[in-house]
């Protein structure tokens, strides 16, 4: 429109273009909730290698059961790693309508020279609260 650039800094209504739609709502699953969580829980120094999710049941508990791997370079974080570790059993998740039955570290890959490289697997049990 010839408007748009006599007057480019001003905006114009324009009512033959269709109005904007709004986003729709993402659902966040309790796995990518868990994830978030441990990530925070980790550190920056964490790189997510992995993460797995498989169903898991029970006679009387549905859920889902988490494998997820993380790798530290270097002596910072080398040090996360280790808070990660004696932190992880005993922390409190709070996922919606979901229980953290359990966590784990399961496999601690460790390499020391040049620089240290710490490789972390973590398996976590999510119970449905439902």
């Amino acid at each position: 429109m010839w408007l748009d650039r006599m007057f480019p800094a001003l905006p114009f209504e324009r009512k033959s273009e269709p109005a904007a739609k709004p986003h729709p709502r993402v659902r966040i699953s309790p796995g990518e909730r868990l994830l978030r969580a441990v990530l925070a829980l980790a550190g920056p120094h964490a790189e997510l290698m992995e993460h797995s999710e498989a169903s898991w049941a029970s006679v009387t508990f549905a859920g889902t059961r988490h494998t997820i791997v993380l790798r530290y370079e270097g002596w910072e974080a080398s040090d996360a790693a280790e808070v990660l570790m004696a932190a992880l059993p005993e922390h409190e998740f709070t996922i919606p309508r979901t229980l953290v039955a359990d966590a784990a570290v399961v496999r601690l890959d460790q390499k020391l020279l040049p620089e240290p490289e710490l490789t972390v697997e973590l398996a976590l049990l999510l119970l449905d609260d439902a």
